[in-house]
């Protein structure tokens, strides 16, 4: 596709939270709170589990890999998101904004496709638990972590190369971020390409593994219930009722963003309802983790007390 017809963008201007000037130093507060929460909290998570031997085991490394991978996806958004509440530049080069879009796009994926390994763990702690350290050894662990990050980040190489090759005749950008739908509303023309595109990585990353979890789910959930006692049942239900409640929060909250055409929202409707995964979200994963899991909260205990001693 020829550029010369158009004139080239080169410079985009947010639009971040502009309709709420008088607000912006309350959000600028709020968000700044829960960001400094979500980067805590992911923190303690990973360091726990690093240092507490009894959290050495598939479920929680795969746990350490998904705050990890939180904690990157929060940073490349919302730093520029509290800049631009105080008063600093609104504008992002074409550059910058494809590399923004890039890395959203990696972790973001990477963070749906770790969920599904997550499920698919305790799918087989729980329907085919004799032979779960066969299955679920180190190796295998770090090949299914390793192929999920591959996975995420070609696949957002893929959706930006295609996205920024199309030319732009619009700088403001309804959002505060380099977001793919708003992307796509500021180029001049869409091809049918870019269209199929989004379609179609929308399946892999959101409905696929969404399915593939629920198919999961219904196969625990008939395995919990063959259990005899009721002690039982409870206790093996609550060795993934963390992760499913992660799961509901996550997907619930992406398919709210990529599933509602954008022509019911405002654009400070999309912006409110990307807050919630860009960082309510990966606050949650933690404090989920934390408040639900009795492992974790006796780890965390743990090494709280041994500071305290100390």
């Amino acid at each position: 596709m020829k550029r010369t017809n158009f004139t080239e963008v080169r410079v985009f201007v947010f639009q971040g939270f502009s309709n709420f000037q008088e607000h912006q130093l309350t959000l600028f507060i709020v968000f700044f709170v829960l960001y400094i929460l979500t980067l805590t909290g992911n923190f303690i998570i990973v360091t726990i589990i690093r240092i507490d031997h009894r959290l050495h085991t598939p479920m929680y490394f795969f746990l350490s890999v998904l705050s990890t991978s939180e904690t990157f996806y929060s940073l490349v958004i919302i730093p520029r998101m509290l800049g631009s509440l105080v008063g600093l530049s609104q504008s992002i080069s074409l550059e910058c904004c494809g590399i923004q879009l890039y890395f959203f796009l990696g972790f973001a994926i990477t963070n749906c496709l770790l969920l599904a390994v997550m499920g698919y763990d305790r799918y087989v702690a729980i329907c085919n638990p004799l032979r779960y350290n066969i299955v679920m050894n180190w190796r295998v662990c770090v090949i299914l972590a390793s192929s999920v990050c591959v996975t995420g980040f070609l696949l957002a190489l893929l959706q930006a190369v295609s996205i920024f090759r199309l030319p732009f005749c619009k700088t403001l950008i309804e959002h505060f971020f380099c977001e793919v739908r708003q992307i796509l509303a500021v180029a001049c023309t869409v091809p049918v390409f870019n269209t199929i595109l989004t379609l179609l990585l929308t399946f892999m990353v959101i409905t696929a593994p969404a399915t593939f979890l629920f198919v999961s789910y219904v196969l625990i959930i008939s395995t919990i219930l063959k259990i005899a006692s009721a002690e039982g049942r409870k206790k093996t239900f609550a060795t993934c009722a963390s992760h499913l409640t992660v799961v509901i929060i996550h997907y619930g909250c992406t398919s709210i963003a990529y599933f509602k055409p954008m022509s019911e929202n405002t654009g400070d409707q999309n912006q409110f309802i990307s807050v919630s995964y860009t960082l309510i979200t990966p606050l949650l994963n933690p404090v989920v983790y934390t408040l639900r899991n009795k492992e974790v909260q006796d780890a965390l205990k743990k090494v709280l007390g041994r500071k305290f001693l100390s």
